[in-house]
């Protein structure tokens, strides 16, 4: 029996990436998966590779989470479809990168909306399911850049976008405690995903310098971060609320 046997977990941004990871593993560990991703492609290839293991998910996409309404009609189908709620990860996020004081105004809202306001949207659906089911959590994704700034890409607006998340979750975790709903948020470093992949994979690139300022001396995986979001989703980790988690090979440890 894995450690989330029969529980009801929503994941968002299952197209590909941290998502798809998260999918897989959370099945794996017995997780019933409702996931939506605005690539539905993609998220029709994860929910095959779910199946094709056994596990259970069903793909909701394409949704775009920044619409009120298309996040809480997601959520409705997913209670629909398998009679609550039990976790709700809130992963997706659309980054823009580039030097703040050449960046638009549009560019900045839309790295704040597709990295803050949906998860607000998101969490606001399917509180009212957590509270009926007596309890859950919430996990959202935010960044080692809402704690330091990045010296290889210029990160403004991704950083105050993830540093948004990371004081959500805290105060959300205080909105919980009558609920017996935990809220928990996972900060990665340097992860190999396809949106990180023009940056690792570049030929003559900054992976070197990127590794040389990781103590792991490596990028992590996306399984590395799913095992992690699937062990604080499990009854094993009740103790762990309102914190912020970093999984970044030691980076944010060390001084710059």
């Amino acid at each position: 029996m894995g450690r989330l046997e029969g529980k009801v977990a929503l994941i968002s941004g299952t197209g590909g990436g941290m998502g798809r990871a998260a999918a897989i593993e959370f099945a794996a560990q017995g997780a019933l998966v409702a996931g939506c991703d605005l690539n539905a492609a993609g998220d029709a290839e994860t929910e095959a590779l779910v199946r094709g293991s056994g596990g259970v998910m069903r793909s909701f996409a394409p949704v775009d989470l920044t619409d009120e309404a298309a996040a809480l009609r997601w959520v409705v189908d997913a209670v629909a479809e398998f009679g609550g709620v039990d976790v709700l990860y809130n992963n997706a996020s659309v980054a823009r990168v580039g030097p703040w004081d050449e960046l638009d105004y549009d560019e900045w809202r839309r790295s704040i909306t597709y990295e803050l306001d949906l998860v607000y949207l998101c969490t606001k659906a399917a509180w009212p399911h957590l509270v009926a089911r007596g309890g859950g959590c919430v996990i959202n994704v935010g960044s080692v850049s809402a704690a330091r700034g990045a010296g290889f890409v210029h990160q403004h607006a991704h950083g105050a976008a993830k540093g948004g998340v990371v004081a959500f979750t805290k105060h959300l975790m205080v909105s919980g405690i009558p609920h017996k709903i935990r809220a928990v948020s996972i900060s990665p470093g340097m992860i190999r995903t396809p949106a990180t992949s023009p940056v690792i994979d570049v030929p003559g690139g900054p992976l070197q310098e990127l590794i040389a300022a990781i103590p792991s001396r490596r990028v992590g995986e996306p399984h590395e971060v799913a095992q992690l979001a699937s062990f604080l989703a499990s009854d094993e980790a009740l103790y762990i609320n309102g914190a912020d988690i970093a999984i970044d090979g030691g980076a944010t440890a060390i001084a710059p």
